[in-house]
This record gives C-alpha cells, sequence and structure tokens, in this order.
C-alpha cells in the first residue's frame, strides 16, 4: 500500500503520522472489501492557513477545516444510503483513490474539544477521508448514517471510541 505523506508543519512530527495513516488506510480500505497493497493514497499534513487556501479554491469556503478529500474518481451512490461503486484498478492492477489533506490547529483544537486524544481523533479523520475517497458522502442523511456506521466500525476495529457519540455527549 502507498500512503505518500507530505508533512508540511514541523508539529506533525509530535505523532507518528505515518504508522496512524497507515493504521487508519489498512483497517478502512480491508473493511470496504479492498486490498490495502493495491491501493496508493496522498496525505498532506499542513497547518489552518494552507486548508483554509486548499477549503477556498476547492470548495469555496475561505476557512480552515479539519480535513479535506479529494476523489481519484467520483464513486458516489446515486441513491441515497446506497453503496458507491467499487474503484477499478488501472493496467497495472493499483487504485489510485486520490489525496487528503489534515490541518494541525483544527485536529489538535477538536481533539480538546472531543476530549479525546489527537491520534484518536486524526484516526478518525484519516478513515473519513478515506471513505469520501471511495465514494462515501454525507451531504444527504441517508448517506450521512452509512458512512457514520462504517466510520464507528473501522474506529472500533481500532480501539477507537465511537466520536459521535463523544459529539453527541452520550
Amino acid at each position: 500500500m502507498g500512503i505518500d505523506l507530505m508533512i508540511e508543519d514541523d508539529r506533525w512530527s509530535a505523532l507518528d503520522l505515518a504508522a496512524l495513516a497507515d493504521h487508519a488506510a489498512q483497517a478502512t480500505l480491508a473493511h470496504r472489501g479492498l486490498d490495502a497493497e493495491d491501493c496508493d493514497i496522498s496525505l498532506l499534513a499542513c497547518d489552518d492557513a494552507r486548508i483554509a487556501v486548499l477549503n477556498a479554491e476547492f470548495r469555496g469556503k475561505p476557512s480552515a477545516t479539519n480535513v479535506l478529500s479529494w476523489p481519484a474518481e467520483d464513486l458516489g451512490a446515486d441513491s441515497p444510503g446506497g453503496d458507491p461503486l467499487v474503484p477499478e484498478p488501472d493496467m497495472m492492477g493499483e487504485l489510485s483513490l486520490g489525496d487528503i489533506a489534515i490541518a494541525w490547529e483544527t485536529c489538535t483544537r477538536e481533539a480538546g474539544e472531543l476530549n479525546t486524544t489527537t491520534e484518536n481523533h486524526v484516526t478518525h479523520l484519516i478513515v473519513h477521508g478515506i471513505l469520501h475517497l471511495l465514494g462515501y458522502d454525507h451531504i444527504r442523511d441517508a448517506d450521512a448514517t452509512l458512512m457514520e456506521r462504517f466510520e464507528v466500525e473501522i474506529l472500533g476495529n481500532l480501539g477507537v471510541d465511537d466520536p459521535y457519540k463523544i459529539i453527541d455527549g452520550a
């Protein structure tokens, strides 16, 4: 499996981001029935200023966010709550899934607000980003329900508490 990790902000060195990303990707891809050895993902670890520029450029929202993702292809389901299309490998048998960016300040601030570790929150955001690369979304309620269920299952397999239970205060 190839996670092409680019670290633009030295504060990310406080975490073993390569190991976190690899662990999250392995679990997410296996959960969706994909062989992680055949998949390529790019991960940019940046700061709020950089992600705000990317958010403005690609989403028209000139503010920082925790995670952004750019799928290599649109695999989204046509019907609400449906399963996305399965990505097809290229001629070499590899799946280039796309790119993800995460922002240090937002990730660490949110981890504190959620009373969880930065490692667990970053793991959640990487799982979330990879699911976006695989065609899952949370715009429509039925899609959000499906995506959140998969996130909770994957994170549970990684020993990470349900992040939505934390958010809901339950």
